[in-house]
């Protein structure tokens, strides 16, 4: 299975409908912030205009998506896996999305308990699949992929819990720009792709007899 993960699109798809146009993938995973602070309705208009390619499309919000945009993302041909799980195969996917408290008080935050506690049981639904796929906005604490320039990390300590405690074989994240790039908490690999509204992306090549092994993941540029 091919897999283009990507995130923090802030209402510009313009990268990955070239992209689509001209290369095939079997999924689409898209990691938050489909707006910049909405209207909730654009979201629904995007989604839509990617999942034209007949392609799946597995979605979770970002904090800078207004909280009213789970109706529209319900509503569009996308499938809304925020605090929810699905199984294609042996691959589990689950999601949460939005990000633990910022100083900025954006749209949709939530306190670490919360995350903790809905992140958690969305994630007992898959973790005995052969490979699972955890989909947060917020990237764990203390990783390459949340730090910021000033050398603070800024991620969420209850996904890090959750991931050193259940060890997916992936976390997809996104929301610091800046901190594009991979890491690992125990055997879990973490993937922040950075920016599609600047052309950045993640391509997950996954096996069909997979193993931990069999599972590469690239940082490109739409």
């Amino acid at each position: 299975m091919k897999i283009l993960a990507v995130s923090d699109l802030h209402g510009d798809i313009k990268p990955i409908i070239t992209y689509l146009t001209d290369n095939k993938v079997d999924l689409i995973i898209i990691a938050g912030d489909i707006t910049h602070f909405g209207p909730p309705e654009l979201g629904e208009d995007l989604l839509n205009e990617i999942s034209s390619f007949e392609i799946p499309v597995m979605v979770i919000p970002g904090n800078c998506d207004p909280r009213s945009i789970h109706t529209n993302i319900d509503n569009s041909r996308a499938i809304n896996i925020h605090a929810r799980n699905v199984v294609i195969k042996n691959i589990g996917i689950c999601g949460f999305g939005g990000s633990n408290p910022t100083p900025f008080d954006t749209p949709l935050e939530f306190e670490e308990v919360q995350i903790y506690d809905e992140a958690k049981r969305a994630i007992e639904g898959i973790k005995d699949e052969k490979i699972t796929l955890f989909i947060t906005h917020a990237p764990p604490y203390n990783t390459k992929t949340d730090l910021l320039p000033s050398g603070v990390h800024v991620g969420s300590t209850s996904l890090r819990k959750i991931i050193e405690d259940v060890q997916p074989t992936l976390n997809i994240c996104g929301h610091i720009h800046e901190a594009s790039g991979t890491d690992k908490i125990g055997k879990t690999t973490i993937v922040n792709p950075g920016e599609l509204s600047q052309g950045y992306a993640c391509l997950i090549q996954i096996r069909d007899d997979s193993t931990r092994e069999k599972i590469e993941t690239e940082i490109i540029k739409l």
